[in-house]
């Protein structure tokens, strides 16, 4: 059986043309920018100076945002070749560039208001980056096991519970 995206009709393990160069280009600027900073970065325990504006510059961290929003209008394959791309030099930096994508922008893409959408993702793609508060200290990682709940109250929202350690939060 072979696995085929609906974005251009081939296997998984064969790229498109277009595919292989945005993989090659985000493989160059990990290569020739992210590399030499990584063991500073892991000693500092953070990212080098200017390193996530470039990100933004190259529109990696708008992958899925519409261009009408400013953002790339690339598809999720997309954003997983740039993640692994990213990957194969530093883990760290490509869990910030997935998060931002794969989570806070598709779930914007997916359930939010046309308000938020309309809001949200233009800054999402040129220099606010997004974060996810999953875990919660009883669940981990575990969606299933989450206590935190939103609860209706007048014309909004309550939450009630706590979340820690948020993926790309200061």
């Amino acid at each position: 059986m072979t696995l085929v995206p609906a974005s251009h009709g081939k296997p998984l393990t064969q790229l498109s043309e277009e595919e292989s160069f945005f993989y090659a280009t985000v493989r160059k600027f990990a290569e020739e920018t992210i590399a030499p900073q990584v063991r500073a970065m892991d000693d500092e325990q953070q990212f080098a100076a200017g390193l996530v504006e470039r990100i933004f510059d190259l529109g990696l961290m708008g992958i899925e945002v519409p261009e009408e929003l400013g953002g790339a209008g690339g598809s999720f394959f997309d954003a997983v070749l740039a993640i692994e791309a990213i990957s194969t030099v530093d883990p760290a930096v490509a869990v910030l560039v997935d998060v931002h994508n794969t989570l806070v922008v598709n779930a914007l893409r997916r359930w939010g208001s046309e308000e938020q959408r309309g809001r949200w993702l233009p800054r999402l793609a040129a220099g606010t980056v997004g974060a996810y508060a999953l875990s919660e200290a009883g669940s981990g990682s575990d969606a299933f096991a989450l206590q935190t709940r939103a609860e209706a109250v007048g014309g909004g929202y309550r939450l009630n519970g706590r979340k820690m350690w948020i993926s790309n939060a200061r």
